[in-house]
Order: C-alpha cells, then structure tokens, then sequence
C-alpha cells in the first residue's frame, strides 16, 4: 500500500471517529438525557409555591431558621453567592483530625445544636466530603422535629408525617441508608 494511500485512510479514520464521538455521540446523550431523565439533566431545580427556583434537589442549602430543619455544615458557602469566583466549588476543608481550626469548628456546631436543644449527630456536626450533600440521616432529622414545631407551633406528629413522606429509602433497597433532602423536607413544611 502506497504512503498516500494510507494518508488518505488515517484522514478519513480520524473524520469518522471526530464525527462518531464529538457529534453523534453526544448529540444522542443530549437529546436521551432530555427526553428520558429531563428533571435530572436540567439540575434537578426545586421551585417554591410562586414558581421561583429556590435551589437544586443535589446540592445542600444553608439554613439557619428555627423553622426550618438544619442542614449538614460545610465549609464551602454552598456557592450561593452570584461571583464567578465562589461558583462551582466543593471539597471538604482538608483540615487533619488533629487541628485546632476543624477541632473549634466541631466545638461550635455541638455547642450551637445544644443551645438549641438537639442532640447532636454526626451528619450535624461533621461536614460531608464534598461539602455539598443535600441529605441528613433520619435520626437528625428526628433530633430537630421539638424545635421546628415549637417554631411553626404545630404538632410533632404533622411533622414526622411529612418526614416519612419524604424519606428516600435505600438505593435498590440495599445501598446506602435512608435519608432526607433537607431542601424537599423543608419546602414541605413551608406548603404545610
């Protein structure tokens, strides 16, 4: 086979596959990722009573409110402000066991939670690896229900209601624990 020849074939090669997997291919995710998994692939946005997006169903949102359930801490400010430095970050605090910045954090987020007469958890106390976990366990979700009904002054028992509701169980019934979506729990309570 002459040079030219296999020039012309590696060209052609190299059109095809640039064709197959920087067009075919994800033009077909694209398209796949709207019809099938539409709320997923946009974000999975939540929206409020008035139709405002009030946050994302996968990422944490603080919440300091006595009406509202508390949210795992983070050492990221869950990228809620609009500057294009503080988008897109997650990671946790990379602080070892034994330093005094993470040991004084953990300090105040126990000392915060017993003034406010919860027992505290790990999901309460520690920061999650990416510092972005919209969940927290079904025991401190239990651990808040006192505060949020005295806030709201309405009967622990409608609040448990919504949390069984709005528990997510185990992923195929096997992986993981259950849990609750802070953000869903909470807009629950607001359309209560």
């Amino acid at each position: 086979m002459s040079p030219l020849r296999q020039i012309n074939r590696a060209v052609r090669s190299t059109v095809a596959l640039w064709v197959l997997t920087a067009l075919l291919y994800p033009l077909f995710m694209l398209l796949s990722g709207q019809i099938a998994f539409s709320f997923q692939a946009n974000g999975s946005l939540l929206t409020n009573s008035q139709g405002t997006v009030i946050g994302s169903a996968l990422i944490g949102q603080p919440f300091q409110s006595d009406r509202y359930f508390w949210s795992r801490p983070s050492t990221i400010d869950y990228s809620t402000k609009p500057d294009a430095a503080t988008t897109g970050i997650s990671g946790a605090s990379n602080l070892a066991p034994s330093n005094p910045d993470l040991l004084q954090r953990i300090q105040g987020e126990v000392t915060r939670l017993k003034q406010a007469n919860i027992q505290p958890t790990a999901d309460l106390v520690y920061t999650s690896g990416s510092g972005l976990d919209p969940h927290i366990s079904l025991a401190a979700t239990t651990a808040q229900v006192q505060r949020v009904a005295n806030a709201r002054r309405i009967t622990a028992k409608q609040i448990q209601d919504l949390i069984d509701k709005n528990t997510e169980q185990r992923f195929l019934g096997i992986f993981g624990e259950p849990g609750i979506n802070v953000l869903k729990l909470n807009l629950a309570l607001d359309a209560l």
